[in-house]
């Protein structure tokens, strides 16, 4: 019988080891920027074609690498960084596996020119299946130049997992914004498609995040800043203001490496506890530095996800910072009892209180509204008074919900047509703003949600009108400009097509800007801004656990966005329409995202609730 075991060949060896670093094209964007950074670099240059599955190409002016260097520097396990295993405990560069540039190599035509500041020439070199296929001097300037073409080129099976390149150039210029974001003094552009989209001049933290993150930033960034023996933090985060309904604009450094810790996270939400509210989620830009000795950097491949050696004493330093930065640039509610100076020096506190003024006084209506029985809540008839029909504001809303078109289908079954046909015979009434109460055909409890009911009714609607023709569009008299950050960009430039099968016509107006031409007709006109904004937010931001295509998303968010939000009051024409529309829908007992719609109460369940 032969052998079995085999020693695999190098070139397979490592397009295996590139699976785990090189997932897709923005983990090989990471891997050369923080490469870039390490070799000292002041200007870095990112080019991109392709979303980087033709070309992925990073120009810096750092140190260079000597004509030995270059060619060991697509070895496996070759690294400036490591001498010893105790230097695996006290890392503070980005790139230290020796791996990223033998991954790359593996699975990509690598093509690198370098050169030393020292040197009067510089080196070629191209690798291709982790081959190099030439080697030779060339005239270069300072620094390095690696351009890497046609990804999984010698990979089809992984090639064909990618996404489309509106979605891959979304991830590119994520990985683009943490880089960026960590380095401030170093000059950052990034050019996709020969259109440059990112020229960040060196400056400040503060300047990076508003050149990243939007101008609408500027004013709404409070500075944190606290230092200890253990660890310092330092950073900005958002007012509660800037606070968004999606969890978005959020970014921890541990080390000036960009790490996600839904722990520290939860510590800076603790920070912010009633001040935003339950469902928003506040934005934050930290960095933590502490010794490299207390981290475990090195437990995750993308080096995404660490390990602190003393978690809680992290968290309670980052919740404590959060809290403080807040109360001293009195975000935070604060009492004060110290005296104002000018408010002695009224006449009304200076001048002697006479028994006059006393008596004045006591007859008047505020003196008897404190000191009378039944006298808060009295108000004096005045013929001349706006208050006569103060009573008119605790009336039921006027507005009406849209009345249900459609009449039950054939199809419908006969529990949801007994429910049907008894919910709209019986007066529903409101419990908290938020739920309906009714009755069944056989008289059992109905409780319905009123906004998860709303988004199963708007899914369907618009899932109906996305298959079988567009939306009915409304044009805008005054067209709203819309100015989104280059992410955004990306982003809308991939789904306009989708929105205008669903009643939004949005055109593109310069290098970032759009123009709302129009919305839906049952759209209320005056806030297309905001509907964009919110709906980009939620698109961004979908589980990446579901893969959900780009309509489905599109569909999901707008349901969610245009339902009735919890607290709204309705009157009985509003709630009997809902729950008529609900019960005509193909799934009215959930909700597009899985929740309950509705829960029934049986008479039996209530009778023994109460013991009967």
């Amino acid at each position: 019988m032969p052998d079995k075991i085999l020693l695999l060949p190098d070139n397979i060896a490592n397009q295996i080891a590139a699976g785990e670093v090189i997932q897709r094209p923005a983990s090989a964007v990471k891997e050369l920027l923080e490469n870039a950074v390490d070799a000292g670099a002041t200007t870095i240059n990112l080019i991109i074609n392709d979303a980087g599955k033709s070309l992925i190409q990073v120009i810096d002016n750092g140190s260079g690498m000597s004509e030995t260097d270059a060619r060991m520097s697509f070895e496996r396990h070759a690294t400036s960084k490591i001498q010893s295993i105790e230097d695996l405990f006290h890392i503070r560069t980005m790139g230290f596996r020796g791996e990223a540039l033998a991954s790359i190599a593996a699975v990509a035509q690598v093509e690198l020119k370098t050169k030393k500041k020292e040197q009067e020439t510089g080196i070629y070199i191209e690798v291709e299946n982790s081959v190099v296929k030439k080697q030779e001097p060339v005239a270069v300037p300072d620094g390095t130049s690696i351009a890497m073409k046609n990804l999984f080129f010698n990979v089809p099976a992984r090639r064909n997992f990618l996404k489309s390149n509106a979605a891959e150039m979304r991830h590119i210029v994520d990985e683009f914004t943490r880089v960026a974001m960590s380095f401030p003094e170093i000059l950052f552009t990034l050019t996709a498609n020969h259109q440059q989209l990112f020229h960040l001049e060196a400056g400040s933290l503060k300047q990076r995040i508003v050149q990243l993150l939007g101008t609408h930033y500027n004013a709404k960034l409070v500075s944190v800043k606290e230092e200890t023996d253990y660890m310092n933090i330092y950073g900005f985060v958002g007012k509660p203001e800037a606070a968004k309904k999606t969890r978005g604009d959020q970014y921890f450094f541990v080390n000036n490496r960009f790490i996600k810790s839904p722990y520290l996270n939860h510590a800076v939400m603790s920070a912010y506890q009633q001040m935003i509210a339950a469902d928003s989620f506040p934005m934050y830009v930290l960095f933590i530095e502490l010794d490299p000795t207390v981290v475990d950097v090195n437990v995750h491949p993308t080096k995404q996800e660490i390990k602190f050696e003393d978690e809680k004493i992290v968290y309670a330093f980052v919740q404590a910072a959060v809290k403080h930065a807040l109360a001293q640039f009195s975000i935070t509610p604060t009492l004060d009892f110290d005296l104002d100076a000018s408010i002695q020096n009224l006449s009304s506190i200076q001048q002697p209180f006479t028994q006059d003024k006393q008596d004045r006084a006591a007859g008047s209506s505020l003196f008897k509204g404190f000191t009378q029985k039944h006298q808060a809540h009295f108000i004096e008839r005045n013929e001349k008074s706006e208050l006569k029909h103060w009573n008119t504001f605790y009336e039921p809303a006027k507005t009406e919900m849209p009345e249900a078109k459609d009449k039950l289908e054939p199809g419908t079954s006969d529990v949801q047509a007994a429910i049907f046909n008894t919910s709209v015979s019986h007066t529903p009434s409101q419990l908290l703003n938020t739920y309906i109460i009714t009755t069944s055909a056989g008289n059992d409890l109905l409780l319905i949600h009123q906004q998860s009911a709303h988004e199963r009714i708007l899914y369907e609607a618009l899932a109906k009108a996305s298959k079988d023709a567009p939306v009915a569009t409304q044009r805008s008299l005054f067209p709203a400009t819309l100015e989104l950050t280059p992410a955004d960009t990306a982003i809308m430039q991939e789904i306009i097509p989708d929105l205008h099968d669903l009643g939004y016509v949005i055109e593109p107006f310069g290098k970032n800007a759009f123009v709302i031409q129009g919305i839906p007709a049952d759209v209320p006109a005056g806030n297309e801004k905001y509907v964009i904004d919110i709906l980009l937010e939620q698109y961004k931001h979908f589980s990446p656990d579901v893969s959900f295509s780009k309509r489905e998303k599109l569909i999901r968010s707008l349901a969610r966005q245009q339902a009735i939000k919890t607290g709204t009051a309705l009157s009985d024409k509003e709630m009997k329409h809902l729950i008529e529309a609900l019960f005509q829908c193909k799934q009215p007992n959930i909700s597009p995202e899985g929740n309950p719609t509705y829960l029934e109460f049986k008479n039996e369940q209530l009778e023994k609730m109460f013991g009967r």
